[in-house]
């Protein structure tokens, strides 16, 4: 009888091993390669079970299990998955940071109120879909900023976190402790993830699947420059230390806010279950507004002795708790594929969708990525599918609803050739990405180097848009970018909706981009993954077209964040005798082929800082000054702006700059004081 139960228990204990299994590889995919391959929803429902399991089985305890400790953003998780090359102090916290335990119903919310003591007061916070951060401060200084890590310990990115200017690096004021440390989640604004997805996309770089994967993939970057670039902002929503003041969590929150911490304002302290769930139901909608993304919302007892008092369980305190918003989704036809081209050549698939509306506005497109992904949904035309808006924002296919009629019983098929050149598409090992292999006579590819040659980062021609390129390159005057500079003033004005006084204003762009420096001739180029900053670091190492144009594959790999593909790229680019006559004739035209040789930076000191240069100086002239602040890893900027980081103020600044700089509480630094700092 005793085999006959052992017989009836084994795959139950299989089912445990292989939960475990799975959910330790989801967290290591959520945490560390940024890539979630579970919602939130799936995943706590295998938790749930794995817990169910453990129980059953007690002497299956393993304190390597997921239901034991949070998922962890370090190197090696608890059942060795492993990343390398990571690069940042390990530390321990002074606190544990652990997860919280979800809810997605009025009545596991009820639930959870009940074990609480009676006539507790909860603060409803927003959850924000971000990078959890902690931030340690003494005597005011921030000394560490640490990921959570495993719970125990994190990756100190401090040099990160500093590009943050939302974030203090020091407190001065006589009323706060030795030490105290305050916890928050760092985001990327749906703006600088829109803007930083359409630069990979440009580059064919692989998307970031949300701006929580944009923010955990920037906050973990080499370059604080970089960092600096991509726009992180941060949201504190806890304090911890001795001595502190308040008795109650808002009071420190609010304590926090006067101490000059980015504290949010959608705070509000609730008496019951029904004032909990009016505050969830005004944000369900509200959160659409908001400029970063939430995907929850968050419950704490506010008295800081009971939750004291109430303690942890072994990865979540038991006195907070998060309600996950339903993803908001609707079924609806897929009528057909059509693809698209883009100016690499890499064909994407977009669904046309019977037109539903999600989250007030209607949906009719949606990206297919690729054909990997085509697969993965087994989807064809004529299914009905499930759409979401991913993040609120962006519509995306989540998978069919399945009829079980058998009607459709074969794959669908991708294209196998350019649906606007007729060349026969290409694969290249390694790549999801189908491609057209015809740069110089599809005419999507033209218009898109085109396009992206006049853009504002690259060449910055003015008068030049999307309409009028596609114009001339029906009429016959575009053929590739060298033709730009072959435009004459009567063939512009002659074409429609163009006059005399339009062709003229081109004709002054084409003649001002001849003084754009060497780096951004680069990057104009469209040279496959060669982005804006890549042609920087290239441009240089290499200070001529001519030293680039014979470097090898390996040499270019020295270059920092220039890999095997990229290289190769470069080198293949400089092979195609068509690209040499282009830059033959950009040559002829009197374009910047060759720049100085930037100096490496000698120091990080400024490094991720924007800093505003305005006034008259004594000591040193602006562009000295502007050399330096370069020399120590920090950036010039014209502009004062909430991301500045301060300004380098001398005599007579202008009255507008100083204005804006004290609505915005940027810092103004004395000459003295920045050669001090240097």
């Amino acid at each position: 009888m005793l085999d006959l139960f052992s017989e009836i228990e084994e795959p139950e204990r299989e089912e445990l091993r292989a939960l475990r299994k799975e959910l330790e590889e989801a967290n290591y995919k959520y945490y560390v390669l940024n890539m979630p391959t579970l919602s939130d929803r799936e995943f706590d429902e295998k938790m749930h079970r794995l817990q169910a399991l453990e129980a059953q089985f007690p002497d299956m305890f393993d304190p390597k299990s997921p239901t034991q400790h949070v998922g962890s953003d370090l190197a090696v998780t608890g059942y060795g998955l492993r990343v390398t090359g990571k690069g940042f102090e390990q530390v321990k916290h002074k606190y544990p940071m652990l997860s919280l335990a979800n809810s997605y119903s009025r009545e596991e919310i009820e639930e959870w109120l009940r074990k609480l003591p009676s006539g507790v007061e909860i603060v409803c916070e927003l959850k924000y879909d971000g990078l959890s951060i902690s931030l340690w401060y003494e005597h005011g200084v921030l000394v560490r900023a640490l990921t959570r890590g495993d719970g125990q310990q994190g990756d100190d990115v401090i040099a990160n976190i500093k590009t943050i200017p939302s974030i203090p690096w020091k407190i001065e004021r006589n009323d706060i402790p030795d030490f105290f440390e305050l916890r928050g989640e760092v985001l990327l604004p749906w703006e600088r993830f829109e803007a930083l997805n359409k630069e990979r996309e440009e580059q064919e770089e692989p998307l970031f699947a949300n701006p929580r994967n944009a923010a955990s993939g920037t906050l973990k970057l080499q370059d604080p420059r970089e960092v600096a670039r991509r726009g992180l902002e941060a949201y504190l929503y806890y304090m911890l230390g001795e001595n502190l003041p308040g008795s109650t969590h808002f009071e420190r929150l609010d304590t926090a806010r006067r101490w000059g911490f980015h504290i949010s304002e959608a705070i509000k302290v609730c008496k019951n279950v029904d004032e909990v769930m009016a505050y969830i139901a005004y944000w369900d909608t509200e959160r659409k507004n908001l400029p970063v993304a939430t995907d929850g919302i968050v419950l704490k007892v506010n008295n800081l002795a009971q939750q004291e008092e109430l303690g942890y369980t072994a990865k979540t305190p038991r006195w907070a708790i998060a309600y996950k918003f339903p993803a908001e989704k609707q079924l609806t036809l897929l009528k057909e594929i059509t693809y698209q081209v883009g100016r690499t050549g890499v064909v994407t698939p977009v669904a046309n969708l019977e037109p539903v509306q999600l989250s007030g506005t209607m949906v009719q497109r949606a990206t297919l990525h690729n054909e990997d992904f085509i697969k993965s949904l087994d989807i064809r035309p004529g299914d009905r599918v499930w759409v979401e808006k991913g993040g609120e924002i962006i519509p995306k296919i989540t998978g069919k609803e399945d009829t079980g009629n058998g009607v459709q019983d074969t794959d669908y098929q991708f294209i196998t050739h350019c649906p606007e050149c007729g060349a026969e598409l290409v694969r290249v090992e390694g790549e999801a990405a189908w491609r057209c292999p015809n740069e110089s006579g599809c005419p999507p590819q033209i218009k898109g180097k085109i396009e992206h040659f006049v853009s504002r980062k690259a060449m910055d021609i003015e008068g030049l848009g999307e309409e009028t390129i596609d114009l001339f390159y029906q009429k016959g005057l575009l053929h590739n970018i060298a033709d730009i500079y072959d435009l004459k003033l009567e063939d512009i004005a002659a074409q429609e909706r163009l006059g005399e006084k339009s062709a003229q204003n081109i004709l002054d762009g084409i003649e001002a981009s001849k003084n754009v420096p060497w780096a951004r001739v680069l990057f104009a180029l469209g040279i496959r993954m060669v982005g804006e900053t890549t042609a920087k670091k290239i441009a240089r190492k290499y200070n001529t077209i001519d030293s680039l144009q014979w470097a090898a594959a390996e040499q270019l790999c020295a270059i920092e964040d220039v890999g095997p593909q990229i290289a190769e790229n470069i080198v293949k680019y400089f092979e195609d005798i068509r690209n040499l006559e282009i830059l033959d004739r950009l040559r002829r035209a009197g374009l910047q082929m060759e720049g100085e040789a930037a100096p490496e930076p000698t120091s990080d000191k400024l490094a991720g800082l924007s800093i505003v240069i305005s006034g008259t100086f004594s000591h040193h002239s602006r562009d000295e000054y502007k050399a330096m602040i370069e020399a120590n890893g920090g950036k010039n900027v014209g502009s004062v702006s909430k991301k500045t980081s301060f300004i380098l103020a001398g005599e007579n600044m202008g009255p507008e700059k100083r204005k804006k700089a004290e609505d915005l509480g940027i810092k103004m630094i004395s000459e003295d004081d920045f050669l001090e700092m240097l």
